[in-house]
């Protein structure tokens, strides 16, 4: 493998003038420029990334760390973030936390090793107070999905509760009052606040409904049917329901018409995120806008804009979004 050294010896300058030419200085003369790149071809040479970082104290690589990239939520979250990455000559590193405390360290450590300054993170398993304290590590970080108090500064996030709060109060205002509730079985923010947010709705509307009419389940298509199918076990009056997300709303209307249940002419069904599975379900899917792009431009614009020392962040602050209802065909009044 071709070194520095090489590169000058064959280009006939000095190791310095290769260094100035690999990390762009001004100070290299256009005939230098020609000679070291001709030779960084001809021997196949490419510079070493931390090398290049520790001269310019900076890298171009974005650090960004989420749940499943599998997941189409977190794509979307993704190729919002890469948009605005380019538009700066930047690129992704990507890292999976999968929700989980020890996974989410290792990732986020790894993208600070590779020295990422910017980083837009998707943490649900790590405590605030660690998230706080690389937060005062690395000026460029900032949470997506997440509020934490201490640095609200650097977080950007949904109103889960209100979201469902809104979904749940939808259904009431149709005549529903028999609602079940499909939650994630996750321990995290998440799936407590939707919770919340439809007991929230229940109480402020005198509708007391007892734990039967919740069940919880992985949050995927198959945990939906599993919920609608435990649901009809227990024989319950049910005429609508709100589910933690869309894909678990496609396996309960997937599992309600197996069980020759009309959606919404016997039961009324709401999701939440407004992904792209929402409008081509039939019926199309009600269901809560969760803006995931407009939030990950958001936050990766803070987060290069932190990186440049600009406390401000040139404008950008931290913010947490309002939900709102999307309503389609899934609903009607009972």
């Amino acid at each position: 493998m071709a070194t520095i050294k090489d590169v000058a010896k064959e280009a006939g300058v000095s190791v310095a003038t290769v260094s100035r030419v690999v990390n762009k200085s001004p100070k290299a003369s256009k005939a230098a420029i020609e000679s070291v790149s001709s030779a960084m071809k001809k021997l196949g040479y490419r510079p070493n990334a931390n090398a290049r970082a520790l001269v310019s104290k900076s890298t171009n690589t974005i650090g960004v760390m989420v749940g499943d990239v599998s997941d189409p939520f977190f794509g979307s979250m993704i190729k919002a973030i890469d948009n605005v990455a380019k538009t700066h000559q930047k690129h992704l590193l990507i890292g999976n936390g999968y929700h989980d405390e020890q996974t989410e360290r290792e990732a986020l450590e790894l993208l600070i090793n590779n020295r990422c300054e910017s980083l837009v993170i998707h943490s649900k398993g790590l405590p605030n107070k660690e998230l706080i304290q690389f937060a005062e590590e690395i000026p460029g970080l900032v949470l997506i999905n997440r509020h934490i108090p201490e640095i609200s500064g650097r977080c950007i996030s949904l109103d889960n509760q209100q979201g469902a709060q809104i979904a749940t109060e939808h259904l009431i205002s149709q005549g529903h009052s028999h609602i079940a509730y499909i939650n994630s079985e996750h321990d995290i923010d998440d799936s407590h606040h939707r919770k919340a947010g439809y007991l929230s709705a229940l109480e402020k509307n005198n509708i007391q409904l007892n734990s039967t009419y919740i069940i919880e389940v992985e949050p995927t298509d198959e945990g939906g049917e599993i919920a609608i199918n435990q649901l009809l076990e227990r024989n319950l009056p049910i005429t609508a329901i709100v589910c933690y997300n869309d894909y678990m709303a496609a396996g309960a209307l997937s599992a309600l018409e197996e069980h020759g249940i009309s959606v919404p002419a016997d039961i009324s069904l709401m999701g939440f995120d407004n992904g792209l599975i929402a409008k081509y379900l039939y019926p199309k899917l009600s269901t809560i806008d969760y803006p995931i792009q407009t939030m990950a431009e958001h936050a990766i614009k803070l987060s290069l804009a932190l990186v440049k020392g600009n406390g401000d962040g040139d404008g950008v602050q931290g913010q947490k979004f309002e939900p709102q209802l999307i309503e389609r065909s899934s609903t009607a009044k009972k």
